[in-house]
C-alpha cells in the first residue's frame, strides 16, 4: 500500500473540511507516493521520534504539532533568516525518506474530537464522562464515583502520559471529585470577547460560569495564561475551597489522541501495515526549590 493509498483513507475516516480548506494539514515532508513500510503516530516530529522511526524501518510519520516552528506550518522555512535547526531537521527526514503528515484540524474537526477520546480511553475515564459535551465549553465533565486526591489525579498524569512531573494549582489533599476537560485558554480562543449590555465575558468567562453554577471542583485545559482563570482558581483556594487546576501542559495534555490514533489506523488500513505509537520524550524537566 503506498503513503498515499493511507492518507486518502484517512481523508475518507475523517470529516470533510470542504474544497476551499486552506489549514495546516497535509504533507510536510517526502514523497507519498513510494511503498509505506509502517506508520509511527506521535504528537510532535521531534528528533527522538524521528530517530525512532528510523530505527523501526517506517516510513510515514503520522503527526498532529507543527514541524518546522512557524505557526502557520509550511512544508518549509518562510522566515527572512537561515534556520540551521531547521536545515538539519529537514536533511534527517530526506536522508531516511521519511514522510510526515500533521493531521491536526480534521483531528479536532472529527465527531467525537480525536484528541479529547484519546485522553478519556487512555486516562480510563470513558465511564465517567457526564452530562452534555456543551454543558461545559469545548470540553467534557468527568465525575469520579469517590473524589481522589489531588496528588494521586497527578500521579496518574505522570504514569499514563510518561512525563517528568506536573504543574498544579491547589492542595495535593484536596479532594477531587468534577474534572473538566476544556480548551486551551489564551485570549481570543473560541468565544471571542464581548462587552454586551455592560456586560463582558470571552471564553475563561464562561468557563468560569460554569464552574460555580455546576460546582467543579477542577480543570484540565491546554494552553493557558495566568490572570483570568487560573487566578480564579487560586483566590478561590485562598477562600478554603477546594480546587484545582491541572497544568500537564499543550503536548502532554494532547498526547493520548496521538496513541488513539494508532486504533483507527489500524482499523482504516485493515491491518495491513505496522502501526505503532512513539510517544514523546517529556520536553519539560522540574527543579524543586
Amino acid at each position: 500500500m503506498k503513503i498515499s493509498e493511507v492518507l486518502d483513507k484517512v481523508a475518507a475516516y475523517h470529516p470533510d473540511l470542504g474544497p476551499d480548506y486552506d489549514g495546516c494539514d497535509g504533507i510536510k515532508c517526502g514523497d507519498p507516493n513510494v511503498e509505506c513500510t509502517g506508520i509511527v503516530s506521535s504528537l510532535v516530529p521531534t528528533i527522538d521520534v524521528i530517530q525512532r522511526t528510523i530505527e523501526l524501518g517506517y516510513n510515514l510519520l503520522y503527526v498532529h504539532e507543527p514541524t518546522y516552528y512557524l505557526t502557520p506550518d509550511f512544508p518549509e522555512w518562510r522566515a527572512d533568516f537561515d534556520c540551521s535547526v531547521y536545515e538539519e531537521k529537514k536533511k534527517l527526514l530526506e536522508d531516511n525518506g521519511i514522510v510526515v503528515y500533521r493531521d491536526h484540524d480534521h483531528m479536532h474537526a472529527h465527531v467525537p474530537d480525536s484528541i479529547f477520546t484519546g485522553v478519556l480511553k487512555y486516562m480510563g475515564w470513558e465511564k465517567y464522562v457526564t452530562g452534555e459535551k456543551d454543558k461545559i465549553p469545548m470540553g467534557y465533565l468527568i465525575e469520579f464515583p469517590e473524589p481522589r486526591r489531588v496528588s494521586d489525579i497527578n500521579q496518574e498524569f505522570i504514569d499514563r502520559i510518561g512525563m517528568n512531573g506536573t504543574r498544579f494549582i491547589g492542595k495535593p489533599d484536596s479532594l477531587i471529585k468534577k474534572i473538566a476537560l476544556v480548551g486551551h485558554i489564551f485570549p481570543g480562543a473560541f468565544i471571542p470577547e464581548t462587552m454586551k449590555d455592560g456586560y463582558y465575558t470571552d471564553y475563561s468567562t464562561e468557563i468560569i460560569r460554569v464552574l460555580e453554577s455546576e460546582k467543579i471542583d477542577a480543570i484540565l485545559p491546554g494552553e493557558i495564561i495566568e490572570w483570568n482563570l487560573l487566578s480564579y482558581i487560586r483566590d478561590a483556594n485562598s477562600f478554603g475551597r477546594e480546587m484545582a487546576v491541572f497544568n500537564i501542559g499543550h503536548f502532554n495534555w494532547e498526547a493520548l489522541g496521538s496513541k488513539y490514533a494508532v486504533d483507527w489506523l489500524l482499523e482504516i488500513t485493515e491491518n495491513q501495515l505496522p502501526v505503532k505509537y512513539v510517544p514523546m520524550i517529556d520536553m519539560w524537566n522540574y527543579q524543586l526549590r
